[in-house]
């Protein structure tokens, strides 16, 4: 793809479940994430399930109309879980390499770059989709967490819609705020696993692959961290969908500074040394006005969306959040938060 940047959609929601996505599959069962579903499911309903979404949501004609749109990527969620019985823990959730290594032909054909991203969150409460490696309370180890990491980046090492590859998801480290610690990881520990994820790709599938760490919501932890000349196409990955600046909202000018507090948290990042891409972004306002009619919401939801395209034009990628939802979430799915923009203005 040569030095263009990549501008995509994540494809949330697809290999792993995700509530807000597809909320009729929770609703039922009472349920709020997967393995809770598969509590109230039981296995077999839950596994009938799981295929049944996997194999209508997201289909080769996505791709095509991903593509027809303008973008030019996509940053495809990977469970942990993706090679069933073959990786680690063996148990009631239901692999999906076959469903990747068909989006990654979709890809190809298509024309699209893929990012995989290694559905995995260290240091954040235990999930089915929030797999912590490090944190002491986790059934699954680092070790079979890197094999996963290798074992992707071996399958796919020779393909030409193989972009990279993201260690992590959503990481949470901790934070020291005076004499007190917050819950999550401590930075060394996933400062340690990004660079045995990093060694491994490289004798898996070579230099050619980025390798992309999330920088856990602590963009100035990453000073003088993977940016020597040792390590090879290493990218940093701000998440900018649910912005928890406080920032009246209520007008033009409040969502501009919005968006310049976005800006600073990507230069922020950019002092690590490293390419910082974003790897979620939204066109959700963060604070709801009472007084705001829906109408001056969506007016002011497509300034939000157009500052941010033009804020994150520097970066190598970015990635909307997300392609599709089924009840057509207007600031989350880009088929209708980013209907009126011209193709133009995303490539």
């Amino acid at each position: 793809m040569g030095n263009r940047s990549l501008h995509g959609v994540n494809l949330t929601g697809w290999l792993t479940l995700e509530s807000w996505v597809t909320p009729e599959l929770f609703a039922g069962a009472g349920a709020l994430d997967e393995e809770s579903l598969v509590t109230a499911l039981g296995e077999r309903r839950y596994a009938d399930c799981v295929r049944a979404h996997r194999r209508e949501f997201v289909t080769r004609d996505e791709f095509v109309k991903i593509a027809a749109r303008g973008f030019n990527a996509v940053r495809l969620p990977v469970p942990w879980y993706v090679y069933g019985d073959d990786g680690p823990e063996p148990g009631p959730y239901v692999g999906c390499i076959e469903l990747v290594d068909q989006a990654l032909g979709w890809a190809e054909e298509i024309g699209l770059k893929v990012i995989f991203a290694l559905a995995i969150n260290p240091g954040a409460p235990h999930t089915d989709n929030g797999i912590s490696p490090d944190n002491a309370d986790c059934h699954i180890a680092r070790e079979e967490m890197l094999d996963v990491v290798y074992a992707l980046s071996r399958r796919y090492a020779s393909r030409m819609g193989f972009f990279g590859i993201e260690l992590a998801d959503d990481p949470v480290v901790q934070v020291r705020h005076g004499l007190m610690l917050t819950d999550g990881v401590p930075i060394h520990r996933l400062r340690n696993y990004y660079r045995e994820a990093y060694e491994l790709v490289r004798n898996a599938a070579g230099e050619d692959p980025v390798v992309i760490m999330p920088d856990a919501a602590f963009p100035g932890g990453w000073g003088r961290f993977m940016a020597q000349r040792h390590y090879k196409n290493v990218w940093l990955d701000c998440h900018l969908d649910r912005a928890s600046v406080r920032v009246d909202v209520s007008g033009p000018a409040g969502v501009r500074r919005l968006v310049a507090a976005l800006e600073r948290r990507v230069h922020d990042a950019r002092r690590s040394g490293m390419q910082v891409m974003v790897g979620k972004w939204s066109s959700s306002l963060p604070i709801a006005d009472s007084q705001m009619t829906p109408e001056g919401r969506i007016a002011l939801e497509r300034v939000y969306t157009s500052e941010q395209i033009g804020a994150y034009e520097k970066c190598p990628a970015w990635f909307f959040n997300t392609w599709k939802t089924s009840g057509k979430l207007a600031s989350w799915d880009a088929r209708v938060a980013l209907a009126t923009f011209e193709r133009g203005m995303i490539v």
